[in-house]
C-alpha cells in the first residue's frame, strides 16, 4: 500500500482524497489552519496538525521512511517551494507533487525539487478547449474518467477463437459498449512497445494481442469476461 501526505486543504486536495482508492493508498492530510481544519473534519476527513518547516516533524510522518508521494497543496508558492526543498533534502527519491497560484512561480518549484507541478487555470483553459473543438471526445471523457474515483487500467489479452479475433480496433467503440477508453494495442508480431489507440485505428486485431484500456474496474472485469468467452 502506498502512503501519500497531502500538505494543505481545498478543493483540490478533497477531490484527490476522495478519488483515491482507500484500500490502495495510505492518505495523511496535514493543516494547519484551524478554518480549513474544521471544513476536512467536517467533510470526514483524519487531520495532523504539525508545522513543515521543521525536519523533524516531516520525518515524524514518514518522510524519509515510508511515504511514497506528497502533495503540497499550500496557499501560497512561497511556502510550497519551502516544503519541496526540505522534504527532497530528506528524501531525494520521493515524489513531490504540487500546485502553483502564479505561473512564475513554476521554474522556482521544479528547481527546488518538484516532480511534477500542476497550473489548475491551465487544466481548465484545455478543458474550455475542448468543450469548444472536440465536444465528442470530451463527452467520453465525461462519462468514462472524470467523476469517477475507482479507475483503473488493464491488459486484455486477445485468446483464440475470441469474438474480438480479426475484428477493427475502430469496430470496437467500447465506450458506449463499456463504459472503458481504449489506450492502446501491444501488437506481438511488431514487438512488446504499446501502440497509442488513436494511431491504430484500422488494426486488425489477431490472437496475441493485448488491449490496454481504463475504466471502472466492474466494466473491466466484464470486458474481459466477454473478451475471453470462448
Amino acid at each position: 500500500m502506498k502512503k501519500i501526505a497531502i500538505f494543505g486543504y481545498n478543493r483540490i486536495s478533497h477531490e484527490v482524497m476522495s478519488r483515491l482508492n482507500a484500500q490502495l493508498y495510505q492518505i495523511l492530510l496535514i493543516e494547519t489552519d484551524l478554518k480549513q481544519t474544521n471544513i476536512a473534519l467536517q467533510n470526514g476527513f483524519h487531520v495532523i496538525d504539525i508545522d513543515f518547516r521543521s525536519d523533524d516533524n516531516l520525518r515524524s510522518i514518514g518522510i524519509g521512511t515510508d511515504i511514497d508521494v506528497i502533495f503540497c497543496f499550500l496557499p501560497e508558492d512561497g511556502d510550497n517551494v519551502f516544503l519541496i526543498l526540505s522534504a527532497r533534502a530528506i528524501d531525494e527519491k520521493l515524489f513531490i507533487i504540487t500546485l502553483i497560484q502564479n505561473a512564475a512561480s513554476t521554474e522556482k518549484l521544479l528547481t527546488a525539487g518538484a516532480n511534477k507541478v500542476i497550473d489548475p487555470y491551465e487544466i481548465c483553459g484545455k478543458k474550455i478547449y475542448e468543450l469548444i473543438k472536440k465536444p465528442d471526445m470530451t463527452h467520453i471523457l465525461d462519462h468514462t474518467v472524470f467523476g469517477r474515483h475507482d479507475l483503473n487500467m488493464a491488459e486484455v489479452e486477445i485468446k483464440a477463437g475470441s469474438d474480438l479475433e480479426n475484428r477493427l480496433v475502430c469496430e470496437l467503440n467500447l465506450n458506449d459498449s463499456h463504459n472503458l477508453i481504449l489506450i492502446g494495442i501491444v501488437d506481438k508480431l511488431l514487438g512488446n512497445e504499446l501502440q497509442f489507440a488513436i494511431t491504430e485505428k484500422q488494426h486488425q486485431l489477431k490472437v496475441g494481442d493485448i488491449l490496454v484500456v481504463m475504466g471502472p474496474t466492474r466494466e473491466i472485469k466484464a470486458f474481459k469476461k466477454e473478451v475471453n468467452h470462448v
